[in-house]
């Protein structure tokens, strides 16, 4: 028998995409009718050949996955890999037989449980105990199969206390602790994970990530969808690297996760603007940007030289009981979404006095170690109230050149630099000093 549990060869999926013409201010009644009667046949004439219905005076091709094809063995567990729109969430649909393929085809070996969205197969009505039920049905489970396995799912998703209750008002997370505990533990072949595991609590996913070991040990196969490139290098050993619809790479996920986070930073993802308006926040952050000593905006600092963070906030002043305890803090995430540390304004914002600041906050130079990095910024009042939160903005990069680390490109060296104090000496000429002291 091949070894081969999931084959994938030439796959492509076409989407038809509507565009709304340009509009005119004046337009006669004869363009009108011309231009519904155009979509009306248009639309008629699809829906006669059995095709995608667009609505809009124009239509374009889009195709989300192009000429894919790759194999996974089993007991594999195959990481996939791409920036949002590369096409993963595409792919997982067509291997969960979801939706279909335009072109290509694709061979599954095994019964396939998926758990690609919050609640995907769930009945909102029905109760969790019932849902299980359900689920491992579809899954093509006997009743009793459900049964032996009923009490490790409870025990394993935590929610015995709302066991009878409708998974309409289960939470986001409670969802997904049973949706991943019914998938898991009924015994498919193949396991498709996408990104949803992001809604768990940090002990949720680590029990998780066991349990998908636990699945590859036991000779099934697991294909795991997650930007959380950390959680991809714990637990993968191969991916799919994807882009714009396409497979670019295949191979050893720590390469692939090298490749992926070297290439090119927007040129202004170094800088934050919010878009939102202020609802009324006591402080509210407006603007966030990397700057260099010279304050010129900058995304590429060398090892050997200071980040500065300049913030822009704005400030409720007539809030005066807020203002006396609210601080800013800023933390820092590297590229595998580890904090890296975190540090807060040593005084409350009370003593600005004006409507409008700018706070800086500097990393001194020779700590970071080359990668790229994020911010969270919080506006805060200690020790747990959040008034504003942006997460994942003004990215920027260290690089390793003309330093230590340049002879060790691509490793890993943690999250910061420490010079400690080192003392190295000979240790024959002590050893042989004692040794004549003893004697």
């Amino acid at each position: 028998m091949s070894d081969s549990v999931i084959s994938v060869e030439n796959l492509s999926k076409r989407y038809l995409v509507g565009h709304q013409g340009p509009s005119e201010r004046y337009h006669s009644l004869r363009d009108s009718l011309v231009r519904h009667g155009r979509n009306f046949a248009r639309k008629t004439f699809d829906m006669v050949r059995g095709r995608q219905i667009v609505q809009g005076d124009e239509v374009e091709e889009f195709w989300a996955l192009k000429d894919v094809s790759f194999e996974v063995k089993r007991g594999e567990v195959l990481g996939i890999i791409g920036r949002n729109g590369a096409g993963k969430s595409t792919l997982l649909k067509i291997l969960s037989r979801i939706t279909e393929p335009t072109e290509g085809r694709v061979t599954l070996r095994g019964r396939v449980a998926s758990l690609l969205e919050v609640g995907t197969g769930f009945h909102p009505e029905l109760t969790g105990r019932e849902n299980i039920f359900l689920n491992g049905a579809i899954l093509g489970m006997s009743r009793a199969e459900i049964r032996k396995k009923f009490d490790e799912i409870v025990d394993f998703a935590e929610v015995e206390k709302f066991l009878d209750t409708p998974v309409k008002r289960y939470s986001s997370g409670m969802y997904v602790r049973l949706a991943f505990a019914v998938a898991a533990h009924l015994e498919p072949e193949i396991l498709v994970v996408d990104e949803v595991l992001a809604v768990g609590d940090a002990e949720f996913q680590k029990k998780c990530l066991g349990k998908m070991e636990d699945v590859s040990k036991g000779g099934r196969t697991v294909l795991f969808v997650s930007h959380n490139t950390g959680m991809l290098s714990k637990i993968c050993k191969t991916g799919i690297l994807m882009k714009s619809g396409r497979l670019q790479q295949q191979g050893e996920i720590h390469n692939l996760i090298e490749d992926y986070l070297a290439a090119p930073i927007d040129r202004q993802a170094n800088r934050f603007t919010s878009t939102q308006l202020n609802t009324g926040s006591a402080v509210f952050i407006r603007e966030a940007e990397t700057i260099n000593e010279d304050n010129e905006s900058k995304m590429e600092f060398s090892h050997e030289t200071p980040v500065h963070l300049n913030i822009r906030c704005d400030l409720n002043c007539s809030d005066a009981e807020a203002l006396e305890s609210i601080r800013l803090s800023v933390a820092l995430i590297d590229r595998l979404g580890r904090k890296v540390f975190t540090t807060q304004t040593p005084i409350p914002l009370d003593c600005l006095g004006r409507e409008t600041f700018l706070a800086k906050v500097s990393i001194p130079s020779g700590v970071l170690t080359p990668s790229s990095y994020q911010f969270i910024i919080n506006a805060n009042i200690p020790p747990s109230t959040i008034l504003h939160r942006i997460e994942g903005v003004c990215e920027f990069r260290v690089s390793d050149a003309g330093t230590e680390f340049a002879m060790f490109k691509g490793g890993d060296f943690g999250c910061v630099f420490v010079k400690c104090d080192w003392q190295v000496a000979p240790i024959e000429t002590q050893y042989h000093s004692e040794m004549h002291r003893i004697i």
